[in-house]
């Protein structure tokens, strides 16, 4: 594991917000595993129980139910914290043009909670999720920080403004923040079920189900699809590096750029269904057509190295879904 030799001081305490999450209980299971106390703070509205319950019993792991749009619950939860790892918010760009309001609350008034409440406690870290749809209109490939466009829905605003605000708070609060710019991240726990999951989970769920999957669109967007573990290694290194990344924000992935069409082909072959073929449907609104990330920032300042392929994270995650999914 390329994370497994970060090192932060014994007994270090992290909060990891959204923990019950994707992204967030893979966080909480890698720094238990690494020996760190971990707090986990979500309201249940996006995230599961289910993928914290083999924590549960874990002495050096606690979780709060509660929502960061209240201050006082941000207040609480970084109470004796040394680092944060904030990934609680709203994600899907059709889902945010449908209820913008809904995203202002939690995704800018929650993040900006977090660090006020950070600030209050002396974190020393405050690393947090933002998104590759910040590049929004941007034909620039591979994508580079400081080249963005105009963004193309409300969820891209929110994670422009906690951008905005990450800058801030380090600038004039002393709060030492780090941005992720995750593009679009996959692996275990990643919840196949709902209107407005992600590709992959929503392709291998139909397919396990003898069923076609629908593709927007023709197929020919591409994304840099990122495996789960290249994201456990970004917010490690990040949260253990120096303060020259502060007020940053960094690209999260692995510098690729794989097609619906192929990634449709890809996960087909891997689950022995190549005779069932995909639906095709409209484009979704707000929608970037390509995305590839240069990870070069991320790979000098702090270490990241990306590792984890797509083909074999692909795999592995394919392997935890059947297992799972049944």
């Amino acid at each position: 594991m390329s994370y497994s030799d970060v090192k932060f001081p014994k007994n270090s305490k992290f909060l990891i917000t959204g923990g019950a999450g994707f992204i967030g209980s893979n966080l909480c299971e890698a720094l238990l595993n690494l020996g760190y106390e971990v707090r986990c703070l979500d309201n249940l509205s996006n995230g599961h129980f289910s993928n914290i319950r083999p924590f549960i019993n874990n002495e050096r792991f606690e979780f709060i139910n509660g929502d960061i749009s209240n201050f006082e619950v941000c207040d609480h939860a970084c109470e004796g914290v040394d680092y944060v790892l904030n990934q609680a918010a709203w994600g899907s760009v059709p889902r945010s043009i449908e209820m913008p309001r809904v995203y202002e609350e939690n995704n800018i008034k929650g993040t900006l909670n977090m660090m006020d409440a950070a600030v209050k406690h002396k974190v020393k870290k405050f690393v947090y999720a933002s998104s590759s749809s910040i590049y929004g209109d941007s034909p620039t490939l591979p994508k580079v920080e400081g080249n963005e466009g105009n963004v193309l829905s409300p969820y891209a605003l929110t994670k422009k403004v906690n951008e905005l605000y990450g800058k801030i708070y380090s600038d004039i609060y002393g709060l030492e923040t780090v941005g992720m710019r995750y593009f679009n991240i996959f692996g275990r726990r990643q919840d196949p079920n709902g209107a407005y999951a992600a590709v992959i989970p929503k392709f291998v769920s139909a397919l396990l189900n003898n069923e076609s999957p629908k593709i927007n669109g023709d197929g020919e967007t591409s994304r840099d699809f990122t495996y789960i573990d290249n994201v456990i290694e970004a917010n490690l290194k990040a949260a253990a590096s120096d303060s020259s990344v502060t007020g940053k924000a960094y690209n999260i992935a692995v510098g690729g750029r794989v097609t619906l069409n192929d990634l449709y082909k890809e996960i087909a072959h891997l689950l022995g269904k190549d005779n069932i073929k995909p639906k095709y449907g409209p484009e979704r609104a707000g929608d970037i057509k390509h995305s590839n990330a240069d990870i070069s920032n991320a790979q000098k300042d702090f270490g990241y190295q990306g590792e984890y392929d797509f083909k074999w994270g692909l795999g592995k995650a394919i392997d935890w879904y059947k297992e799972n999914l049944k």
